[in-house]
């Protein structure tokens, strides 16, 4: 019994330092920041909070900054990424982006995110716009919409952009609940591997992914719809322009397979009366070395958010 004890309290503290040398050569690895996976982790850890919000899961700490795949992003006082928010002017525009990672530019320099570029084109002509940038990672429709109706309409925007991506009608969970997930590379390591090794892969599944999230029954669309209407109702009422930038997966734009989803949110933001801008003539057939923030990474780089501006800037000049 004792030999036994003795045995299992060896095995124990082995796996410990196997466990604990496993996940400091993971961190010694990871120190420069280009493994895609663990720098979202970090984001979750140093920029984002557990949200009292059940639909929200998760929101951005306010006025916090960190340095993630070698890039600052900064928040202000109100948890978007930029910095202190300017106080309204009589007669000025203030257009407010709601979305997730690629609207806060994940990878991206602040300066070169669309937000900033569009705020130095309409400063170029002399105009009185501010650009804001309400982007957080790991947000669908519903959870951009339900942030600005609770937590953001101090902003007092006369323009809102919905910078909607083809993940925005899925339901996501609120996440965060555990512990060593959130503390622990090798453990969020295991977990993707073992993710990837067992769930869905490769292309057919990924367009069949978006076939049945797109379904009409599916509860992350109904909601995404419900969120849509919630906007359309509250921008009428205070006089707020609506635009609806429709932006593609850009796993694959050379050999697009997702235009299903570009045809039927046109159709949804027409309904809702929203001024609606297809970025995916701007993108189209470029290669991922070309427009990716890095390798492992599909998030539009420098060049992705400029051709995006450059897109949306004659909608946003019609409304002057």
């Amino acid at each position: 019994m004792k030999n036994a004890l003795s045995s299992l309290v060896l095995f124990a503290v082995s796996m410990l330092v196997a466990l604990g040398i496993g996940e400091a050569a993971l961190r010694f690895k990871n120190a420069d920041m280009r493994n895609y996976d663990i720098e979202m982790w970090r984001y979750a850890l140093e920029l984002k909070k557990r949200s009292d919000d059940p639909v929200l899961g998760h929101d951005h700490q306010a006025s916090k900054s960190a340095v993630l795949q070698s890039v600052e992003i900064r928040t202000n006082e109100l948890g978007l990424r930029g910095g202190p928010m300017p106080a309204p002017q009589p007669g000025q525009r203030r257009i407010l982006f709601l979305g997730s990672s690629v609207t806060l530019g994940w990878g991206v320099p602040e300066k070169d995110t669309v937000e900033a570029r569009l705020q130095e084109m309409f400063r170029a002509q002399g105009d009185n716009v501010v650009v804001l940038n309400a982007g957080i990672g790991n947000y669908n429709a519903e959870r951009y919409v339900q942030r600005f109706l609770t937590e953001l309409t101090a902003t007092q925007p006369t323009d809102i952009v919905v910078h909607y991506f083809v993940r925005d009608a899925e339901k996501l969970d609120a996440g965060g609940g555990n512990w060593l997930l959130r503390h622990s590379q090798l453990a969020v390591t295991l977990w993707i591997a073992a993710s990837r090794l067992f769930g869905e892969s490769g292309e057919k599944s990924l367009v069949d992914h978006y076939r049945e999230v797109y379904e009409p029954g599916q509860p992350g669309y109904k909601a995404m719809l419900a969120a849509l209407k919630r906007l359309k109702d509250y921008a009428d009422a205070k006089g707020i322009r609506v635009y609806f930038a429709m932006t593609p997966d850009v796993h694959d734009l050379v050999d697009y397979k997702f235009d299903f989803i570009h045809e039927r949110m046109k159709g949804i933001a027409a309904q809702d009366g929203f001024k609606y801008v297809d970025l995916l003539p701007a993108m189209r057939n470029l290669k991922p070395e070309e427009l990716w923030s890095m390798p492992g990474d599909p998030h539009p780089n420098g060049l992705g958010h400029k051709l995006m501006a450059d897109a949306l800037f004659p909608a946003l000049q019609l409304a002057k």
